[in-house]
């Protein structure tokens, strides 16, 4: 894991990078994003309909090929067994 990866892992996206406190709260639910430049960050999902987050989402960025772009996150398949 690089020093981007670990600076990310555990917090919040949205959250400004100057908050004293970027993780996650208990009164929340949250999403982990894998498998995109923002691998490692939460997205809060509290409140979120199912079929919203069954449809993923597209995050801006400042992350990743090109600046100011989106990163598509859609719903990891669980395993069952």
């Amino acid at each position: 894991m690089n020093s981007d990866e670990q600076l990310l892992r555990g917090r919040v996206y949205g959250r400004d990078h100057d908050d004293p406190d970027p993780g996650p709260r208990p009164d929340r639910t949250y999403a982990e994003l894998v498998g995109g430049p923002l691998d490692g960050l939460l997205l809060d999902i509290h409140g979120c309909r199912t079929k919203e987050v069954d449809d993923g989402v597209a995050l801006t960025t400042e992350l990743g090929r090109w600046l100011g772009g989106r990163a598509l996150y859609d719903p990891r398949l669980s395993a069952v067994g």
